[in-house]
């Protein structure tokens, strides 16, 4: 008691740490590795790209629709159901993990983004797809 401040100050920091992991782990709430969200594919889930359109067309998850951020929930509202697992993907995770919340809220309540993004789901050699332009070769 002979030194309030310092001790307002331990508690303060104490409860800066406690704040900082609370949120921290109801961030990583948000998101699955790539093995999980193999079996969330495989129980059913739809598989939602949020990259651009040319990013998409490179290579992305087999069967994954392309929807851009911006257009997420409306978009979400007519293509998806909202009691089928949803599964966000970005280049790195974060990006998705920022559109899980507005998700949920819109009602899709079993939303994930894939923890790493497209780069984490090729560095464990899982398969992706891309889309080629129709018709061969270019006309010179």
């Amino acid at each position: 008691m002979r030194h309030p401040l310092l001790v307002g100050a331990t508690v303060a920091a104490i409860v800066a740490a406690i704040a900082y992991e609370i949120r921290l782990r109801g961030q990583s709430g948000l998101s699955v590795p790539p093995s999980r969200a193999i079996e969330l594919i495989n129980q059913g889930a739809t598989v939602v790209d949020v990259r651009d359109t040319e990013s998409f067309n490179s290579g992305h998850i087999v069967d994954a629709l392309n929807l851009p951020p911006e257009d997420l929930t409306a978009a979400a509202e007519k293509r998806l159901k909202k009691k089928r697992a949803v599964l966000l993907v970005c280049d790195n995770g974060s990006g998705s993990r920022r559109l899980v919340g507005t998700l949920r809220t819109a009602g899709f309540e079993n939303a994930w983004a894939l923890e790493g993004g497209l780069s984490a789901w090729t560095r464990e050699n899982f398969p992706i797809v891309s889309k080629r332009p129709k018709g061969g070769a270019a006309a010179a």
